[in-house]
């Protein structure tokens, strides 16, 4: 969980800020005629991160796999700001055809999209595989959200300020990506195609904002983490001692997901933020603490893992993004 000691700050990264300065959800701007959708809003950092989306004025989509935890999930946020602008729509990213029944029907309700926050994930769970066939974890953390942004690009390119915040981990930086064992038949250690797909997650946005760049779009691509913060990832698909260790041991030392959540939201709101940057508690070992920018491991950046990550991940979706063919 902790960040390679010989890892330099990205050029031109900043400093942590003074403690003073530190960044908080209260400083949040209006949202007031912003559409966003959140994939995993009904409980930990994507409920967080919905509500305080919500609390300021925005609209926000619930994307969820269960639509009854998802309504709860509407209610709460409405019991804290009454007349909050919210919907519920399901969404398992675990299935294609799931993915492409929500975008479609997204692009039948709204005619544009100012921000996407790919949260939603699985960790660790014994071996198994999507919809498609596909391994679990690399389907939903990381294949379910390619194609979503994808599908959704057009609406993203009508918004105003339109963000792609796609949730990595610290973990990242302990990966590699086996292209010849994509699906785990070879060799399943469930807490390393985890890391896996947060290191997937991570060369993803980053190949994003090049291809946004090189097209000239208007749509940025971010990265974020939240450190270590106590949610239902740890809980509800860990065994074992992943389980035991991150589901209680360690538990104690999470932030809560309100405050896990602060990167992400920097990330999808905050002025002055760069496409291509991953945005990280600016504590020890970036396990906790108020939202900074941090160092993407190199494998996130390299520009051949980016290249092939996309074309595989085109194939395995049938998902072309919408760029010119020079991109």
């Amino acid at each position: 969980m902790t960040q390679d000691a010989t890892q330099e700050p990205a050029p031109g990264a900043a400093r942590n800020p003074a403690p003073q300065q530190r960044w908080t959800a209260r400083r949040i701007g209006d949202q007031s005629g912003r559409v966003s959708v959140v994939t995993g809003a009904n409980s930990g950092l994507g409920l967080a991160t919905a509500r305080a989306l919500a609390h300021r004025a925005g609209h926000v989509v619930l994307a969820v796999r269960d639509e009854g935890k998802g309504r709860r999930a509407a209610a709460d946020i409405t019991a804290g700001r009454p007349g909050a602008s919210v919907e519920v729509r399901r969404l398992d990213l675990a299935d294609l055809d799931s993915v492409r029944a929500f975008a479609e029907d997204l692009h039948a309700r709204h005619p544009r999209l100012d921000v996407l926050v790919n949260n939603a994930g699985v960790m660790a769970p014994p071996r198994s595989t999507s919809a498609q066939g596909h391994e679990l974890q690399f389907a939903c953390n990381h294949l379910g959200h390619f194609a979503l942004t994808g599908l959704l690009l057009g609406l993203l390119a009508e918004g105003r300020d339109p963000r792609v915040v796609t949730v990595t981990s610290v973990n990242h930086r302990r990966a590699h990506l086996d292209f010849d064992d994509l699906n785990g038949e070879r060799a399943y250690r469930p807490m390393t195609f985890y890391d896996r797909s947060k290191l997937a997650n991570a060369v993803f946005g980053h190949e994003l904002h090049r291809r946004l760049t090189a097209a000239g779009s208007p749509v940025r691509s971010l990265l974020a983490h939240p450190g270590y913060a106590a949610t239902r990832l740890q809980t509800s698909g860990p065994t074992g001692l992943v389980r035991v260790l991150f589901g209680s041991a360690l538990r104690p030392l999470a932030q809560r997901p309100d405050a896990g959540a602060l990167p992400q939201l920097f990330a999808a709101t905050a002025p002055g933020v760069r496409g291509g940057e991953l945005i990280g508690p600016d504590g020890r070992g970036e396990l906790r603490g108020a939202p900074t920018r941090v160092p993407l491991a190199a494998a996130a950046t390299d520009a051949g893992t980016g290249q092939r990550l996309w074309e595989v991940s085109e194939r395995l979706t049938d998902v072309r993004f919408p760029f010119p063919a020079s991109v």
